[in-house]
């Protein structure tokens, strides 16, 4: 037996590479499960670092509370909804998309992406699991989780089972993303409102609300497309605007405004990025104030790197408030029966509010960890960090899409692999001492 093969025997032993150490505060049942990494959400994020520390050979488990991988592309998203930004900016790790897929891949075929990754890197998740507790004993991390019996739609939460799993782990990779949960601001009189009110995350397309009047409440990229998708199948639509916001077209002279602004970043100052997207941007689409849209005193990308705050890429949207398909509103003020009051006095009539509200994170709800993610927005304290301490880390939070993802990632796996890997050395170098120890001269 080889010293490699030694070493692997005694840890089949001890999968954590540790002491068992204390159960945590909150107790657990007397079955566990060992794994030496668990990764919490089957979404990009979760499904990038588990291809890469699988083919690097590292035992994880990946737990996902729905029933399927990709879900909030699944279950939360619109029919027309298709990548911002051009697939080779949305690539995970080790595998490109089909030649076939056209430059800004449909929502379906990036789900058909999602699975096909999967597939290739033997990707099997824990599906209908919701972890409802995370908690570090000064060893290990222990895992609790319920079984899902039944699945969050709009703002709810999902329904849990009675039974409960544990996991213990040496890392803990959270990749529940940074819209993991709807958010669903109060309204004053939202109760009494007899028309329908939901979330954008329940909305899937414009088909049977022709002739409705539909205000959408929100002008991020869901509100925009949300309200584009309504104008096109002859509703009568309404865009609330309540801040400041940077509207760039997709593309400029050809090329994916994303791309361009990651080239010109690589010769000029943010500053001057800014100015030439500015220019540009009022040539193809105009002045956007004069339509209600007004912009942020910074630059988008400066804006981006300051507050992580996205520029909105317009598809046709803005077309449609030109030509009068698209009515703007300021904020809300307050719900009527039948009616929206908004803060510069109007009340409109309205047969359907939809909350292009966005979402937040849900890591505060489960993580028992107050030095790495914020308790008040479920993100790292430090922009972009991926690592925190006792072996937790952070995958999908730094604000960058999908390549933030694979640069999480990668970074991610390439640590824990180091460490793994500097441990079975260390197992080695303990089998050979012992064994000249016990040589006889």
């Amino acid at each position: 037996m080889d010293c490699f093969s030694e070493a692997e025997g005694k840890r089949s032993h001890d999968p954590l590479y540790c002491n068992p150490g204390a159960p945590p505060a909150t107790g657990f049942p007397v079955g566990f499960t060992d794994k030496l990494v668990v990764i919490v959400g089957a979404g990009p994020a979760g499904l990038a670092t588990a291809a890469l520390l699988g083919l690097a050979g590292v035992p994880y488990v990946l737990i996902e509370r729905c029933n399927c991988i990709g879900s909030l592309w699944r279950h939360r998203t619109y029919d027309r909804l298709c990548l911002h930004l051009p697939k080779k900016f949305c690539e995970l790790p080790l595998m490109p998309f089909p030649l076939d897929f056209p430059t800004y891949p449909m929502r379906e075929q990036f789900l058909e992406y999602l699975e096909s990754y999967a597939t290739t890197f033997g990707i099997e998740p824990k599906f209908r699991e919701a972890v409802v507790s995370a908690e570090f004993n000064g060893d290990s991390w222990w895992v609790r989780t319920k079984g899902v019996t039944s699945l969050a739609s709009g703002g709810e939460q999902p329904k849990l089972a009675g039974n409960v799993n544990m996991y213990r782990c040496k890392w803990l990779v959270v990749a529940t993303g940074e819209n993991a949960e709807p958010v669903v601001p109060e309204f004053e009189g939202s109760a009494r409102f007899k028309g329908q009110l939901m979330h954008s995350s329940d909305y899937r397309s414009g088909e049977g609300y022709a002739d409705k009047r539909v205000l959408v409440v929100g002008c991020g990229n869901s509100g925009m497309e949300v309200s584009l998708d309504l104008s096109n199948h002859n509703a009568r639509a309404s865009m609330v605007v309540r801040d400041k916001v940077h509207v760039l077209p997709r593309e400029m002279l050809g090329r994916s405004t994303f791309g361009m602004s990651m080239w010109l970043l690589k010769w000029f100052p943010v500053q001057t990025v800014d100015r030439i997207l500015l220019m540009m941007s009022r040539v193809i689409i105009g002045d956007t104030s004069r339509i209600g849209i007004a912009r942020p005193r910074i630059g988008p990308m400066e804006l981006k790197a300051v507050s992580g705050k996205t520029p909105v890429l317009d598809v046709g949207t803005i077309a449609k408030i030109k030509s009068g398909n698209i009515e703007i509103f300021p904020a809300m003020r307050r719900f009527h029966d039948h009616d929206v009051e908004f803060i510069d006095g109007r009340i409109e009539n309205f047969d359907v509010v939809i909350l292009a509200t966005g979402y937040r994170s849900n890591v505060p709800y489960w993580l028992k960890d107050k030095d790495f993610f914020s308790e008040k927005d479920g993100f790292p304290k430090k922009s972009k960090e991926w690592k925190g301490k006792n072996g937790l880390y952070a995958a999908g939070f730094s604000k960058r899409g999908l390549l933030g993802v694979s640069m999480d990632a990668m970074n991610i796996s390439e640590d824990i692999v180091q460490q793994w890997r500097d441990m079975r050395m260390e197992d080695v170098r303990e089998i050979m001492f012992n064994r000249r120890a016990t040589c006889p001269v």
